[in-house]
């Protein structure tokens, strides 16, 4: 387990396997992967992050690094 996200590592490699064979333009298969993500995690995604995340992902239009990511998220709150 990671000391600082508590994350399983063979979790995590479970989420990158699903993620890699994932259709990325399915909106269904984003919500679901986004889920996972949040749950493994333990941390909550409200309805409007999730619908910013989707959006992003099927517009092509996700931030490039972390910092970016998570300004997106702490203004939207």
């Amino acid at each position: 387990m990671h000391k600082t996200t508590k994350v399983r590592p063979d979790e995590l490699l479970k989420l990158a396997n699903s993620v890699s064979q994932a259709n990325l333009k399915d909106e269904a298969t984003l919500r679901q992967l986004i889920g996972k993500v949040a749950a493994l995690a333990n941390r909550p995604v409200s309805k409007q992050q999730e619908d910013q995340i989707v959006e992003a992902i099927l517009n092509n239009k996700m931030p490039a690094d972390m910092a970016s990511l998570a300004k997106m998220f702490n203004n939207k709150k």
